[in-house]
């Protein structure tokens, strides 16, 4: 189960891993402070060291939640026998085994326990392999695992293995429930699926899923303990990316379902990058228009009613800025700006640049008057603080226009509304919000 080879700047590192806390079990300061700078200089990763069991106790006595996972040693002062390993399963922290001594039966031993992963001492690359283990591991909580087989022990089995990897778990009995769950849930990534199934078997369900073009994203592997070499290919002509022969061998299945995350995390990585601006790295005006009318029909369904709103804003006196100042002074605005309304809408709301210095965001969960009240404070927060620049600080505002999504009407007519507010705010004097609420106050005045 050594899935470490993988260079570890090679893996995609999502931007929550930064200020995570991992747990390092191991008596070697050499190795405990080598590790320390891996995780902090490379991905932003606090380290808690313990030297001996004694040291693992008291780290735990606090909230050892807090523990993204723990890379534990198995011979340690006061746990000469993978004691440690022991305490940490018992708490529930997912532990990957990092040792210098492993025999083939304390292997077969440890694999009993729901261990995450083993990584030896072999050599110069081993704090490499740590390192890209852990990281894997923790990105596996990103990571949507759809488990189908209709045979209650295997599912489970099957389904227990992957959240020892720290997936998250959706386990069906059958191919149609299987069809269903993928339709009604967007972030199913991977699914692990028998042949011998009722009413639709695996390979039935395999094509459904590929002539559902919704559907493609997702990666497949094919399992079968059918002794007939043609499932296998009856699987992959389907349309499926893999197979493992069952019963497992463990190595195997873990890393055939570590290869196909792999591509899964750079397939999501590409299309991430498609999606944003160059210079901002927000999303762009394409996947604005692309993900907005999916995100509203998915919030605005019946069901949900959930409120929404359209905001769209553009930098004031722009072009007087790029005339006076140049087009690169320009960009360090524009990227500023970007910045503050980056962290100011956080992933609560879809923020892109349309074009130019004008930009859109899609409000969720918030009614009409929370959203004025959060695109005012957006507001203030870029005219608040003057913007650094080679020329010197620069004070710049912003105009926003507001308009509710309370009918399920074309996308580009939300846009349209928004638009005519934003219109609306330049000629009242720039720096202000207007909505229609304001509309309606004045008629009432």
């Amino acid at each position: 189960m050594d899935m470490a080879r993988k260079d570890m700047r090679s893996q995609r590192v999502t931007d929550r891993l930064v200020g995570s806390e991992v747990l390092l079990v191991e008596d070697s300061r050499t190795y405990a402070e080598a590790l320390r700078c891996h995780f902090d200089e490379y991905y932003g990763i606090k380290v808690t060291h313990c030297a001996s069991r004694d040291e693992l106790e008291s780290a735990l006595e606090k909230d050892y939640s807090r523990f993204s996972l723990a890379m534990v040693d198995l011979n340690l002062p006061g746990a000469p026998g993978g004691e440690a390993l022991d305490f940490l399963l018992s708490k529930g922290v997912p532990s990957i085994v990092f040792t210098a001594t492993f025999s083939q039966s304390k292997r077969l031993a440890v694999l009993q326990k729901p261990v995450a992963d083993y990584v030896l001492k072999d050599g110069p690359e081993a704090l490499n392999n740590l390192v890209s283990s852990a990281v894997r591991l923790m990105n596996n909580r990103d990571i949507h695992v759809l488990v189908v087989d209709d045979m209650t022990s295997t599912r489970e089995l099957i389904s227990s293995h992957l959240r020892s990897q720290l997936f998250r778990i959706t386990s069906v009995a059958r191919g149609e429930d299987a069809l269903a769950k993928l339709k009604a849930v967007a972030d199913i990534d991977l699914m692990v699926c028998d042949y011998e199934m009722p009413k639709m078997n695996g390979v039935e369900l395999v094509r459904a899923i590929r002539t559902d073009r919704d559907l493609d994203r997702v990666r497949i592997i094919g399992v079968s303990s059918a002794d007939r070499p043609d499932v296998m290919t009856q699987f992959l002509k389907a349309g499926a990316n893999d197979f493992v022969h069952r019963p497992f061998n463990m190595d195997e299945f873990y890393w055939r379902v570590a290869q196909n995350v792999g591509t899964v995390l750079q397939m999501r990585g590409l299309r991430d990058l498609a999606a944003r601006d160059y210079l901002t790295g927000l999303y762009n005006r394409r996947h604005f228009f692309v993900e907005g009318p999916r995100q509203v029909a998915t919030f605005r369904n019946e069901d949900i009613q959930t409120p929404m709103a359209m905001a769209v804003m553009d930098i004031d006196n722009f072009k007087r800025l790029n005339d006076t100042y140049g087009h690169e002074i320009g960009d360090v605005v524009l990227k500023a700006v970007s910045n503050r309304m980056a962290k100011h809408c956080g992933s609560k709301h879809m923020l892109a640049r349309l074009g130019g210095e004008e930009f859109g965001i899609l409000i969720r969960n918030l009614d009409m008057s929370a959203a004025k009240e959060f695109c005012d404070a957006l507001r203030e927060k870029i005219a608040r603080k003057p913007i650094p620049t080679d020329d010197g600080k620069l004070d710049v505002t912003i105009s926003i226009g507001i308009a509710e999504i309370a009918e399920l009407e074309t996308f580009d007519n939300y846009l349209n509304a928004a638009d005519q507010f934003l219109y609306m705010a330049k000629h009242a004097g720039r720096n202000c919000v207007i909505s229609e609420e304001d509309l309606n106050r004045r008629q009432v005045a």
